[in-house]
């Protein structure tokens, strides 16, 4: 089977798939880099699992192309297969398995023998800090070191790309941190890492992010890329006595987009100044006092919630 020598690992061209009359992936184009990581971001439904399903060589896509490590994923699916690995938010371990029985599953499972097989093992239960739990049943360790165990099966064959569905889903900011120096040492080998999150503040964590919104990619770029997009909107952090009531009469003066974000507001406007002066007398005629209230540089879920609306205001 033809492999096409190429310095990306993922490239996608002109990429559709189609459930009937429903389109989930609609013409999205784009390449990620060796050795990057790789943040696939949108909301759900957007078509970012589908898009997963079609790279691991699960899915035929209904028109495009798409290559992972140099192969057609239409044309060479299990060759695909073999060079990569692949973690879900729904671990696929066994339960009712060992910490070590599992690696040894998955290890046989991606064709390794013999030494090899054995020296793998090993090293994935030192790389993940499991070799004392070896024999500990896998539904007995707790939800950060079944994380760990998960990304071992993931890795033990060293595959050169890693796919991570929501992979830290429902573990705590600890847990996830510690997660993230795992993926970074992996991207420090050579490992290419494509991962899907709902956690915004991971989005910081990635070289490069793409936005899929309703099976479209609607944005594409670093961080600080993206941010640099965003710079001519400013955001108004505001947090005051009384949320709800806050959030009603900022609606109400229309002095720029409102939601609410962890114990406040926050207001994307053009005028921070002039927004913050109005929320202020607004707020002293309603008895309303102000905890904090002042400018800040917008996070990612700003941008992306700003990247979205705008994406609807060409579609209508």
């Amino acid at each position: 089977m033809e492999r096409r020598e190429s310095t990306w690992a993922v490239e996608v061209e002109q990429l559709v798939k189609t459930f009937d009359d429903f389109v989930a992936v609609d013409h999205i184009s784009f390449r990620v880099r060796r050795g990057e990581i790789f943040g696939f971001l949108g909301p759900n439904g957007a078509g970012k699992s589908t898009t997963i399903r079609i790279l691991c060589g699960l899915l035929e896509p209904t028109s495009g192309r798409a290559r992972v490590g140099g192969f057609d994923v239409t044309t060479a699916p299990e060759l695909v297969k073999q060079r990569i690995g692949y973690m879900s938010q729904r671990f696929s371990l066994y339960e009712d398995l060992t910490v070590e029985e599992n690696i040894e599953f998955f290890s046989g499972v991606y064709g390794l023998r013999g030494p090899v097989r054995a020296q793998r093992i090993e090293q994935v239960l030192r790389w993940s800090g499991l070799e004392d739990r070896r024999r500990t049943m896998t539904r007995l360790l707790p939800g950060g070191l079944k994380q760990r165990l998960a990304l071992g099966c993931a890795i033990v064959h060293e595959p050169p790309i890693l796919f991570l569905d929501e992979p830290t889903s429902g573990v705590d900011p600890t847990v996830r941190r510690h997660f993230w120096d795992l993926i970074y040492g992996l991207s420090e080998q050579g490992h290419t890492i494509f991962v899907t999150t709902h956690y915004m503040d991971e989005a910081e964590y990635c070289h490069r992010l793409a936005l899929m919104y309703r099976g479209r990619l609607i944005a594409l770029g670093s961080p600080a890329s993206l941010k640099q997009w965003a710079s001519a909107e400013g955001v108004i952090f505001l947090e005051t006595t009384d949320l709800e009531a806050t959030l009603r009469l900022v609606q109400a003066a229309d002095v720029g987009e409102v939601a609410i974000f962890g114990s406040g507001l926050h207001i994307r406007t053009t005028r921070p100044q002039s927004a913050m002066d109005r929320v202020a007398q607004l707020l002293e005629r309603a008895g309303i006092a102000v905890k904090r209230m002042e400018s800040i540089e917008p996070s990612m879920e700003d941008i992306f919630v700003a990247m979205i609306e705008a994406e609807e205001r060409r579609a209508s």
